[in-house]
This record gives structure tokens, C-alpha cells and sequence, in this order.
């Protein structure tokens, strides 16, 4: 197997990566033969897997808007894969040049990528680093270098709570990074979700299976269970729903049936 000259050393490129299918999945260049792979197969059980990233995208490009539009220009995007056409610092910057934005992720790719990127892009930063242990990114120079603790942060998890299991304690890692946002702060979440899939659940749950066999179990959470990220926030309309919903720029009925495929919302730190 032939390695990319981007790809950094130490990278096993025989395993597939979450991120390195998201990037896939948008038409983006920065993945293996094995991630096409395993995406590709994920797509015969439900081939709208793109339109629904897309959507994702779309919605964290609304939200991060709304947040400069009620002037919160600080930014943590933890699970912030590899950096696309009109990611969060772009959206930001393009709404408030000073807005600063640290991106956080696991993925050595998608981190080595996001430096290379952003090497010479004012006012941003990126930590390697896992959702499930939240004090190591809150106590990251990056962080404390960039974000005041004392102002409002929106605090983006876009499609990454659900590649955490209840073992992993998702609940309590989202709750500890919200009470250490300042009042004011945003939590900007979408999560993966059968409530909306235009498939069978039978059929979707392919889907899920093929994310379990590559160790990366994909979490099909409810609309209840989705709502308990949201506590010590308070939901802003239109609540909590499906991903074209939120706030939409164009006629919702325009979108393609597997858009709703995902919940999102954003909560305010009272």
C-alpha cells in the first residue's frame, strides 16, 4: 500500500478512520483506500450518508453564525476532524476577524493535517487530544493561550458524542466542560439518531455495524437521550430536532430525505 507523502509517520493506514470517512463522505482528499472502503460499505445500508454530513456541516455553519451574531467569537470544536471548505474558523473569522477558534481531536491525521492547514491562520489552534478526558483539553496551552475563561465560548460536538459508549461517560464529560464555560457560553451539538432515518432500522443498523467492526461503535441515541447533553444549558428555538430544522436558509421540504437523519440543537449557559 502506496503511503501519502501527507500522511504522518507512525500512521497505521491499514485501519479506517472515522474522520479520514467523514472527510470521504464530503469529497475531500484526505483519506486511505481503507477508509473508502469501509464507507463505501456503510453506504449500502444507507447510501445518504454523505447528504447527511453535509447537513451536519450546514448546521454547524448556521450555529457558529448565530453564536458571533450574539457575540460569542471564541470557539472549541472538540471532534473536529479534518479541515474542510468553510470550517468553523472560516465561517467565524468571516463574521468577526477576531474571533478565535481551537480545534480538538484524537485522530493523528486529522490533527497533523488541521496544523498544516492552520500554520499560519491568526487567532487559531489545535490539541490533540480525547473528549473523554476533558481537563486535558481545557488545561491545554492552546486553550489557555487562546480562549478567556472569563467570556463566552461556544463549545461545538458535532457528531462525535455518538462515537462514545455509555462506559465512556459522555454525560459527565459534556456536563464538565459546560460548567467551566462562562455564563453566556453555547453548547452546538448534533448527534446520530434512528428518530428521522428514512430507512428501516433494520437496514440503518448496517450502517451501525459496519462502524462496530471497524472498533469505532456508532451510538444511536433518542431525542430524550440527546436532550440530557443539553443540561445546564438552556435549549434556544427551535429546540432540539432534526438537522435542516434548525434555523433553516432555504425551504426545508428541498432537502433530501436523509438529511433528517440527525438531531441538532443549541443550548445558552444561563
Amino acid at each position: 500500500m502506496e503511503r501519502p507523502a501527507w500522511a504522518p509517520p507512525g500512521i497505521d493506514i491499514s485501519v479506517p478512520s472515522v474522520s479520514r470517512m467523514y472527510d470521504f463522505y464530503l469529497g475531500g482528499s484526505h483519506n486511505f483506500e481503507v477508509d473508502r472502503e469501509a464507507a463505501r460499505k456503510a453506504m449500502e445500508f444507507m447510501p445518504g450518508l454523505p447528504k447527511i454530513m453535509q447537513a451536519n456541516r450546514a448546521f454547524m455553519r448556521r450555529a457558529v453564525r448565530h453564536a458571533v451574531d450574539n457575540d460569542v467569537t471564541q470557539f472549541l470544536d472538540i471532534g473536529s476532524g479534518i479541515p474542510t471548505f468553510g470550517n468553523v474558523h472560516e465561517v467565524a473569522r468571516a463574521a468577526d476577524p477576531a474571533a478565535r477558534v481551537v480545534y480538538v481531536d484524537h485522530d493523528p491525521v486529522a490533527v497533523a493535517h488541521s496544523r498544516a492547514v492552520l500554520e499560519d491562520v491568526e487567532g487559531t489552534a489545535v490539541v490533540s487530544a480525547d473528549l473523554r478526558k476533558p481537563a486535558d483539553i481545557l488545561r491545554s496551552p492552546e486553550v489557555t493561550r487562546l480562549l478567556d475563561p472569563e467570556r463566552p465560548v461556544a463549545l461545538l460536538l458535532v457528531a462525535v458524542l455518538h462515537f462514545l459508549e455509555d462506559h465512556d461517560r459522555p454525560y459527565e464529560a459534556v456536563a464538565e466542560l459546560i460548567d467551566a464555560l462562562a455564563p453566556g457560553s453555547f453548547l452546538i451539538l448534533t448527534h446520530a439518531s434512528y428518530e428521522g432515518i428514512p430507512s428501516l432500522e433494520e437496514q440503518a443498523g448496517g450502517t451501525v455495524g459496519v462502524y462496530r467492526n471497524i472498533s469505532n461503535p456508532l451510538v444511536m441515541r433518542s431525542g430524550a437521550e440527546v436532550v440530557r447533553f443539553f443540561e445546564g444549558t438552556e435549549l434556544i428555538e427551535p429546540g432540539l430536532v432534526p438537522l435542516p430544522v434548525w434555523r433553516p436558509e432555504s425551504p426545508v421540504e428541498e432537502e433530501d430525505p436523509h438529511t433528517f437523519s440527525g438531531l441538532a440543537g443549541v443550548g445558552r449557559k444561563a
